[in-house]
C-alpha cells in the first residue's frame, strides 16, 4: 500500500499541496502565493505556465525535498474552473488562460448562443444557462476576436487537466469540468454534444471524458524531472477545485449542502436525481451517479483583501477584531457584495458593490463588518434559490479560509438561518484530491469517511432578527440602485 498520497489544488490567489496518508491524515501542507492578470475591465487571466504548472513542480519539489518521492503512491490535481485554455499542436498555450464566471468578456458570446441554440434547450440539456461562468463562450470569444490564435488551436485545457497533460501527457477531463463546459456537454448522456461543439469550437477536438477517480496516466520522466516526482508514479484526472473541497468534506449525499469561503463564496448542493434552475448550475458530480446544484458569488474574501489593502494592509485579526465590537446591523451601515459583478442567484456581469447609510461615526470595524454582513445577506439570497428549486439542506458543511475564526460563519448563520458544521481539517480542495488520489489506486474507498466531527456554528437568535429586518433592505437596495451601478460600470 502507498505510504502517502499527494494532492493538489490550483487556487485564485495561490497553490497549495497536501500530503496525507491514504487514512486521511495530514502529513504536510505548502503553499505558493500567485498572481492573477486583469489586463482589463472584465478580464482575469493567469498564465498557465508561469502559474499553473510552476506552482506544481514548486509543491512538488518542496515535498519530495523533505519525503522520499517513492512513498507518494499517487497524485491529483484540481484547479479553478471552468476555465478556458488553449494550446497549439505541441499542448503549448497560446494565451493566457480565461478565468471562470469573474471574467465576463463572453457575455455577448453567451447570449448570441443562447438565442441560437435556445436557453431552455442549453437549461435542460446542459443543467445551466448559459453567462460569464460557462467555459463554452470564452471559447467563441477566443475564435472571434483571435482568429490567429484559433487557427492554432488543437487543444482545450482546464486547469486541472492542463496539468494532468504535462504531468502524463493525456488529454483527458472529468465529467464534471465538462459539463461546466456548456453548451458543450450533456449531463443526462454522459457526453459531449458534438452539433453544439461544432457551433462553438468547430474542428477542436475534445478531451477524453473521465471521471475524478480515474487515472490518467502515469508521471512522464520529463515531468519527474521538473517536480521531483517518480517516473511512473499514477495521476488521477481530478477536478474543479469545489468539487475537490466537496470531497475533502463527505458533501456527496442528497441534502448535504457546502458553503466555500473563499475569494468568491460557492455552494455545492447535492441532489438525488438532475435538477435544473435558470438563476443556479445545475451539473454531474464528483462521482458518477451523483448529482449537484451550486452557484457561486463573484466576490467574497476578495472583498475582504481589498478592504485590508484599503487599511493599509492591517491583518486580519485587527479587522475581525474590530468587526466584533460593532453589534449586528453595523449600526445602520448596510454593503451590496457586488464589486466583480454577479454570477448568482442572478447573473450580472455589471452589478457594483454599495455601501448605504455611511456616517462620521462609522469606523473600519462598522465597514468591514457590513461587507461581511454584505456577503452572508448573499448567501441568504442564493439559499432561497436553492430552496425554490426544491432543494433542501438537511446538513451544511462550512469550508474555506473564511472559517477560521468564528465571526463571518456566525454572521452567516445568523442572516441565513443556517447552522452549519467546521470540520476539523479545513486545507481545503487539495485534501479532497489526496482522497481522490487514493481511491483511484484501491488505497481508499470513496465511502471512507476522512474528515469527520469539528465544531457547529449556530444562529444567533438576537442576531437573527436584526438581520431578518435588514434582508429585505438589503433586496431594495439593490434594486434601488441597480440602475445606477450599471450606468457606472459601463462609464
Amino acid at each position: 500500500m502507498a505510504e502517502f498520497v499527494l494532492g493538489i489544488d490550483i487556487g485564485t490567489a495561490s497553490s497549495k499541496a497536501v500530503l496525507a496518508s491514504p487514512g486521511g491524515d495530514v502529513v504536510a501542507v505548502e503553499v505558493v502565493e500567485h498572481d492573477t492578470q486583469r489586463p482589463r475591465p472584465g478580464w482575469v487571466e493567469q498564465d498557465a505556465d508561469a502559474v499553473w504548472w510552476s506552482d506544481v513542480c514548486e509543491l512538488s519539489r518542496r515535498l519530495t525535498a523533505r519525503f522520499p518521492a517513492a512513498s507518494i503512491g499517487a497524485v491529483c490535481v484540481s484547479g479553478i474552473g471552468p476555465t478556458a485554455l488553449v494550446a497549439g499542436p505541441d499542448g503549448a498555450p497560446l494565451r493566457p488562460a480565461i478565468l471562470y464566471g469573474v471574467d465576463t468578456r463572453a457575455v455577448g458570446q453567451a447570449d448570441a448562443l443562447s438565442s441560437r441554440l435556445g436557453p431552455d434547450e442549453v437549461l435542460a440539456r446542459c443543467g445551466s444557462r448559459l453567462s460569464s461562468q460557462s467555459a463554452g463562450p470564452k471559447l467563441a470569444w477566443i475564435r472571434e476576436n483571435e482568429p490567429d490564435v484559433w487557427a492554432r488551436t488543437r487543444y482545450f485545457f482546464m486547469a486541472n487537466s492542463y496539468v494532468v497533460y504535462r504531468l502524463t501527457g493525456s488529454y483527458v477531463l472529468d465529467h464534471h469540468s465538462a459539463n461546466q463546459a456548456q453548451p458543450l456537454y450533456d449531463r443526462h448522456r454522459g457526453e459531449w454534444i458534438p452539433e453544439w461543439a461544432e457551433i462553438v469550437a468547430p474542428g477542436l477536438a475534445l478531451p477524453s471524458l473521465r471521471w475524478p477517480t480515474d487515472l490518467a496516466g502515469s508521471v512522464t520522466e520529463a515531468a519527474a524531472a521538473a517536480t521531483g516526482l517518480r517516473a511512473g508514479t499514477p495521476v488521477a484526472v481530478g477536478t474543479i477545485d469545489a468539487w475537490a473541497e466537496a470531497e475533502s468534506v463527505d458533501v456527496r449525499r442528497p441534502g448535504d449542502v457546502m458553503i466555500m469561503y473563499g475569494s468568491t463564496m460557492f455552494f455545492i448542493a447535492v441532489t438525488s436525481s438532475p435538477v435544473a434552475h435558470p438563476q443556479l448550475w445545475g451539473t454531474v458530480g464528483q462521482h458518477q451517479g451523483v448529482h449537484t446544484l451550486a452557484g457561486g458569488m463573484a466576490s467574497s474574501g476578495s472583498i475582504t483583501g481589498w478592504f485590508r489593502d484599503l487599511t493599509g494592509g492591517r491583518p486580519y485579526a485587527s479587522l475581525l477584531a474590530s468587526a466584533a465590537e460593532v453589534p449586528a446591523g453595523s449600526d445602520g451601515l448596510l454593503a451590496l457584495p457586488y464589486f466583480d459583478g454577479e454570477r448568482t442567484p442572478f447573473a450580472d456581469p455589471d452589478a457594483r458593490g454599495v455601501l448605504a447609510g455611511l456616517s462620521l461615526r462609522h469606523g473600519a470595524g462598522h465597514v468591514y463588518r457590513a461587507l461581511l454582513e454584505a456577503t452572508a445577506f448573499g448567501v441568504r439570497h442564493n439559499l432561497a434559490e436553492f430552496a425554490a428549486a426544491g432543494v433542501a439542506a438537511s446538513r451544511v458543511v462550512a469550508v474555506g479560509g473564511g472559517t477560521q475564526g468564528d465571526l463571518w460563519t456566525g454572521i452567516v448563520s445568523s442572516a441565513a438561518g443556517v447552522t452549519q458544521e467546521v470540520p476539523p481539517v479545513t486545507v481545503g480542495a487539495a485534501y479532497g484530491d489526496a482522497k481522490f488520489a487514493a481511491v483511484a489506486i484501491g488505497a481508499a474507498s470513496r465511502d471512507d469517511l476522512w474528515n469527520g466531527g469539528g465544531v457547529t456554528v449556530s444562529p444567533d437568535p438576537a442576531d437573527a432578527a436584526v438581520y431578518d429586518r435588514l434582508f429585505p433592505l438589503y433586496r431594495e437596495l439593490h434594486e434601488r440602485t441597480v440602475d445606477v451601478q450599471h450606468a457606472l460600470a459601463r462609464g
